[in-house]
């Protein structure tokens, strides 16, 4: 590939049917697709960037779906490889804000067969930042050993790297989400991490200032907390500590939108943006992207993101 890529996300790639009405009662629902690091893929692309994604799809009846739609986002799929096994998939429901199904069927599907023959060191060296999560790394044995030669590769050749544990008590333990971490945090630059979630599961801490300090100390560059008890992010460099809010908090959905943020962020770091500013506009796709049902069809497009940033001066 000759032209520069800005980001590569490496992760699973899942089909969504989507509803706003119960499981239980709904005759119809919705078929999209998501992921996380998919959906960072695709926020970053709509606002502009060049994204790779790395992947393996199932040669089922959903293969050319999600390798058509991909390549319709503008989205490199170039890396991405077909496995015999099926896609998996997910049902999220929303009948209304307190209310939310969320089921997930991942189990010997073909992103379990991510692998490091997937990681090619010419195709990162491509790239300007590098992308995965813990959900990546709980895929499989074989995805996560994908993940740390993808960070290594990355770091060998000064290519910038980030991570998000994205800690889930349906996916991880607190014990295997702690070794994920572990396993990479070394290689890391940007970390994104929630204080709901993340930090008090694999630090063990709850201090903003304690959190950004020992995560310097493992030579992260740059820390974004996301605080859903504080409605904003806390973002962490250069020795410093600022705050950015919330762009709303009229949600409908918020599946997904912590990765939505986590493309946009990239995608201002990658535009000549710093962190504060990246963040100011990663919390507008963010808060965006929670204003719909599902993941990847509720991320916003450049246009309405930048007349709003416009708007805010």
């Amino acid at each position: 590939m000759e032209q520069k890529l800005d980001i590569i996300t490496i992760g699973e790639s899942l089909i969504e049917l989507s509803s706003d009405e119960k499981l239980a009662d709904t005759e119809c629902l919705h078929k999209y697709y998501g992921g996380d690091s998919l959906v960072s893929a695709v926020a970053a692309s709509r606002l502009g960037a060049n994204v790779g994604f790395i992947t393996r799809v199932g040669n089922d009846p959903f293969k050319d779906y999600l390798l058509d739609s991909w390549a319709s986002e503008g989205l490199d799929i170039s890396q991405v490889k077909i496995a015999n096994e099926p896609n998996g998939f997910y049902f999220v429901t929303r009948p209304s804000v307190e209310e939310k199904e969320l089921l997930y069927y991942r189990k010997k599907v073909a992103q379990s067969k991510l692998s490091i023959d997937d990681i090619s060191e010419d195709y990162i060296k491509n790239s300007k930042i590098v992308y995965s999560t813990g959900i990546t790394q709980s895929i499989s044995l074989s995805s996560a050993e994908a993940v740390v030669k993808a960070y290594k590769c990355a770091k060998e050749n000064s290519i910038l790297t980030a991570y998000d544990p994205n800690y889930s008590s349906m996916i991880h333990t607190q014990e295997s989400a702690r070794e994920n971490f572990n396993n990479v945090i070394d290689y890391i630059d940007i970390l994104f991490m929630s204080t709901k979630y993340d930090t008090g599961s694999i630090l063990e801490l709850d201090s903003v200032e304690n959190i950004i300090k020992k995560l310097m100390d493992f030579g992260v560059s740059t820390v974004i907390l996301k605080s859903s008890e504080k409605g904003g992010y806390y973002v962490g460099y250069g020795g410093s500590i600022e705050f950015v809010e919330f762009h709303t908090h009229e949600v409908v959905d918020t599946t997904c939108s912590g990765d939505a943020f986590n493309g946009a962020f990239m995608y201002g770091i990658t535009h000549g943006y710093n962190p504060v500013e990246a963040s100011k506009l990663a919390s507008v796709v963010a808060g965006l992207q929670a204003k719909g049902i599902g993941a990847v069809k509720s991320v916003p497009y450049a246009d309405e993101v930048f007349s709003i940033i416009n708007k805010k001066g």
